[in-house]
């Protein structure tokens, strides 16, 4: 499959399409009980957030966020359509959130927060578990705590 994509700023309007990849991915990787913090989000929190599109249709979506003065880069609210898992596009969005937070010279570290469903996706990426707090989501949705350690991170070379 040879589909144009094209990472971008997230756009009010683009709401309901994120809306629609996040409801593909519920209940598997998400908990429907999630979805008001998601629009809590996109309305009140966003401080960076992209959407993805493959011939010109938003398939996914992520953002960062910051704590501690912007010394933390917090990878946010990352999802990819189910019909296209497996693609390598979820990575080409998490690289591109990766180099925008090394573009913050302030930023020192960069952590997510996942589940169980996921966190071998970012241990692959180069992020390493430092936390576990089971049912932390909603019973049976676990979190998982990670901390980057790949390209880019402690004087590394950027990705």
């Amino acid at each position: 499959m040879d589909h144009s994509n094209v990472i971008r700023a997230y756009h009010t309007k683009d709401k309901e399409a994120v809306l629609s990849v996040f409801r593909a991915n519920t209940p598997k990787f998400f908990s429907p009980d999630e979805e008001s913090d998601l629009i809590s989000f996109l309305d009140h929190e966003i401080e960076e957030y992209y959407v993805l599109l493959v011939d010109n249709q938003i398939i996914g979506s992520g953002g960062v966020n910051y704590e501690n003065n912007r010394t933390i880069g917090i990878i946010s609210w990352g999802m990819i359509h189910p019909d296209y898992h497996g693609k390598y596009l979820g990575t080409k969005l998490l690289k591109y959130r990766i180099r925008q937070l090394h573009k913050n010279k302030t930023v020192e570290s960069i952590r997510v927060r996942t589940s169980q469903h996921v966190y071998r996706f970012y241990e692959k990426q180069g992020f390493k578990l430092v936390n576990v707090v089971n049912d932390y989501w909603v019973k049976g949705i676990d979190l998982y705590e990670m901390q980057y350690e790949g390209e880019g991170s402690k004087g590394v070379k950027a990705v």
